[in-house]
């Protein structure tokens, strides 16, 4: 069975009655060659388990099911429930939950079905939940081996910027705190059913195992990366008394100059290690 045929696609979504949902960010990919890249390039080991978000029909689910140990697919849809049973019937090492991520209690569910076992994510995110998504996986602490997600492509170029460039922004440093971030390669509009106004992209995060800065108080920290991308037009230090009210902008000016930065430096131009050290400043 071909789930990435579209006349198939339209059959099974008609033979059980239901459709793609908009309110659910659902576009359907119809291109065999995009969810088979995907799994080739989601994982390293092919003895880990893979938590899956929003399987769909199944068709990325299938082909991770071929390359590796387990799969457990996260589907909120409960009309596509019996559609996956239906579809990825044949599979052994599949495990469909009909649970939001952003409900589950993750960590729970992997102590129970994959205690002792490699774990990474790989996910055709919906573009309007892509950064809530993406930083609940992050800020579980759950150690994931990487993080795999296609999202729009104008997000993937966000993820996987370097600062000083246009695209670098309070996501990107935040999440190069938690790992590295690479993307993979761009998905076009046509490849989807039904087709998305924008193009997409796959990024794969792969997590530290031991986080190169730490910084002394992560609620700080990360105040100062949601500050210091607040207002781009800013300099840092203004940017930085707007975040932190309290603090005077004497204070605040003698704290990035003692760094060794510019007074008048903007906050796009730091790395998450900048942004840590002047957190340990402030907390």
């Amino acid at each position: 069975m071909n789930l990435c045929d579209i006349r198939t696609v339209r059959e099974i979504l008609s033979a059980f009655s239901t459709t793609t949902k908009k309110s659910f960010g659902q576009n359907f990919l119809i291109n065999k060659n995009v969810p088979e890249d995907i799994a080739d390039n989601c994982c390293d080991d092919e003895n880990s388990v893979i938590i899956e978000i929003g399987p769909g029909i199944g068709c990325l689910t299938a082909e991770l099911a071929k390359r590796y140990k387990k799969v457990i697919a996260f589907e909120i849809d409960e009309t596509l429930i019996p559609v996956l049973k239906y579809t990825l019937g044949e599979f052994r090492n599949v495990e469909v939950i009909n649970q939001d991520i952003m409900e589950v209690d993750l960590a729970a569910v992997i102590a129970e079905k994959a205690a002792g076992e490699k774990v990474s994510v790989c996910a055709n995110l919906p573009y309007y939940i892509t950064t809530p998504i993406l930083m609940r996986l992050l800020e579980s602490r759950i150690a994931f081996d990487s993080i795999t997600v296609m999202v729009q492509a104008e997000v993937a170029s966000r993820l996987a910027a370097a600062p000083g460039t246009a695209d670098y922004g309070a996501i990107t440093a935040s999440l190069n705190y938690y790992g590295t971030s690479k993307k993979l390669f761009t998905v076009s509009a046509g490849n989807f059913m039904p087709a998305p106004k924008v193009n997409s992209a796959v990024v794969r995060i792969d997590l530290y195992k031991e986080k190169p800065v730490v910084p002394k108080d992560e609620k700080t920290f990360f105040k100062v990366i949601k500050s210091a991308f607040g207002q781009r037009r800013k300099t840092l230090v203004n940017a930085l008394q707007t975040g932190f009210p309290d603090r005077s902008k004497e204070e605040l000016t003698a704290i990035i100059t003692s760094l060794g930065f510019d007074e008048r430096i903007r906050g796009e131009k730091l790395s998450t290690a900048d942004f840590a050290a002047i957190a340990d400043k402030m907390a």
